[in-house]
């Protein structure tokens, strides 16, 4: 489970216990002394619980919401505002990842940017391809959110080590993919603005069906992050650790929604 989504798996509150050794041997006498002094566990109030986890996503996404109206007013009287907001934004993203311990200061002024950037993009998608393509795009990334949150919920979909094995072979095959692309249309080795994502194959454009592949690979980042919150609930994380839950969602949510923009974008150009 340490192959997915680092904003978990960096972390020791949302993986099993097979690295309380490690941790247990660079300890002195003293320090696990100490330790075996201190309460077995956290009061209820002071634990991770799913429903302080989605309190916490909701605020993230609310500020991430804010961002975004700005970012879509803004498109055409500050046209590098969301530009520069997307930079700061994958710098955010960096420093949550990397930290140890969750700043829900940091999470939010992400979530804000971010949303800057998200709104910025979807606007000139709108006024690119035309209008109603936004929120085609927003119905389907509720939709695959929400029938893949009901799916884990009644437990049909499930984590598995080979499935995340597979998924993480994929994730670095994408991205070699999207380097190499964006490569051949800076260089203009292809004249197709959409770069090879434009050939047709019958007939269909090459990036609605990889697309399609990489919002199945969406999804699947989406059942990794319910089973990292869920194994946090589990370990009774301290409850400060919910706002990393929401800030892996968010990421997710974001990578899905542009994706689903992109083919949107792709099959009507």
């Amino acid at each position: 489970m340490a192959l997915n989504n680092p904003a978990f798996s960096r972390n020791e509150a949302f993986t099993s216990g097979q690295g309380a050794v490690a941790v247990a041997q660079d300890m002195s006498a003293q320090q696990l002394q100490d330790m075996y002094n201190q309460p077995a566990t956290l009061p209820d109030r002071d634990v991770m619980t799913i429903e302080d986890s989605i309190a916490k996503s909701a605020a993230a996404f609310g500020v991430l919401l804010v961002g975004a109206a700005i970012g879509w007013l803004t498109v055409e009287s500050v046209p590098f505002l969301w530009i520069g907001a997307g930079l700061v934004g994958f710098v955010l993203a960096l420093v949550n990842i990397f930290k140890k311990e969750p700043s829900p200061a940091l999470i939010l002024a992400y979530a804000g940017v971010q949303g800057i950037f998200v709104g910025g993009i979807s606007a000139w998608y709108e006024l690119a391809y035309g209008g109603g393509i936004v929120a085609q795009a927003v119905i389907a990334t509720l939709v695959v959110v929400g029938v893949t949150l009901a799916l884990f919920a009644s437990g049909k979909i499930r984590a598995s080590k080979r499935a995340t094995k597979v998924f993480l072979v994929a994730m670095v095959g994408y991205l070699v993919f999207s380097l190499v692309n964006m490569g051949l249309v800076f260089f203009g080795a292809i004249d197709n603005p959409w770069g090879v994502r434009g050939l047709e194959i019958a007939g269909i454009p090459l990036g609605v069906i990889i697309g399609v592949l990489v919002v199945i690979m969406g999804a699947y980042s989406l059942v990794l992050d319910f089973d990292f919150i869920q194994q946090g609930v589990r370990n009774r994380a301290p409850r400060k650790y919910g706002w990393t839950g929401a800030f892996g969602i968010m990421v997710t949510v974001i990578w899905l929604y542009l994706e689903i923009l992109r083919i949107l974008a792709i099959a009507r150009d």
